[in-house]
């Protein structure tokens, strides 16, 4: 990615260097295998900050001493940056497209642990979005494990990891999270991670919409940037992720959706740059 000459976002919390202490007693291996097990079992984000929590979560404390790497000073530049980037093209398009004025997440960096009005967020879970407090939280240390753990590499595969979160943020914008987080504690297990799919699918869809955008106004994007987001959406698909913790897939407990299905989601949005066209939730399965 073209970043020189680009501004970086002043939407962003900078935690890094706060860690867990207090009720301590799970560590980040603890956490790490809960959230395995959870997720194995079917359940959600939600469900893993419940369990952490319920297990004996952990509260913020200060770490004295403490000095980012070079690494990962460059990561949260460039998080500001594309943070920044998709500041840029949604506010255009909303304004564009007369849906009103786009109000910006909070980008949170923070290393280990953190609190959020979704509850105590961990690095093991990778990044997420928290439609309550209307924050996006990164541990940079995710991006590490993306290349090291499923061969995920690359600027613009790190960039789709953020565009994937601020599209959870759009959809909170537009009231369609809302809506769908409604209707999944109504039912039961196995049709709300059908529709939890749904929501992933579109958020890998907005992604691509600005994606597509981004490209075309800014002129951002280089050869082999697009690709790159390709290759990370295919193994951060729930059959890739399962069948490589466990040798096989569940597919009543996916709650993202396969890899061919974020693969083509993700096209579809940086091809159309049309957000009208990423309605996941009138599709049956076969049709995602």
């Amino acid at each position: 990615m073209k970043l020189d000459g680009r501004r970086e976002s002043s939407n962003v919390e900078d935690r890094r260097g706060l860690s867990g202490g207090g009720k301590a007693g799970l560590g980040l291996g603890g956490i790490a295998l809960i959230a395995l097990v959870v997720l194995l079992r079917g359940g959600g984000l939600g469900d893993v900050l419940q369990t952490v929590v319920q297990s004996g979560g952990l509260q913020q404390v200060a770490v004295s001493n403490y000095e980012p790497t070079p690494e990962n000073e460059a990561l949260a530049k460039f998080s500001r940056q594309i943070l920044a980037f998709t500041e840029d093209v949604w506010s255009k398009y909303f304004a564009d497209n007369g849906i009103g004025s786009y109000k910006a997440p909070t980008l949170v960096l923070y290393t280990g642990t953190t609190s959020t009005a979704c509850g105590t967020g961990q690095a093991a879970m990778g990044p997420f979005y928290c439609s309550a407090d209307e924050k996006l939280y990164i541990d940079l240390s995710f991006f590490s494990s993306m290349r090291q753990q499923l061969g995920a590499d690359g600027d613009f595969a790190y960039a789709y990891v953020i565009a994937h979160e601020v599209g959870h943020h759009v959809q909170h914008v537009l009231g369609t999270l809302d809506q769908a987080h409604s209707q999944m504690a109504r039912m039961s297990k196995a049709d709300a991670n059908r529709v939890s799919v749904r929501i992933e699918l579109q958020a890998d869809f907005y992604a691509g919409v600005w994606a597509h955008y981004e490209g075309a106004l800014f002129g951002s994007l280089e050869d082999g940037d697009l690709q790159e987001a390709i290759n990370c959406a295919s193994v951060i698909g729930d059959d890739y992720l399962q069948k490589k913790a466990q040798g096989y897939a569940v597919e009543e407990s996916f709650t993202h959706g396969t890899a061919a299905q974020r693969m083509r989601w993700l096209k579809k949005g940086m091809t159309t740059g049309d957000i009208r066209q990423g309605n996941t939730f009138n599709l049956s399965d076969s049709q995602l």
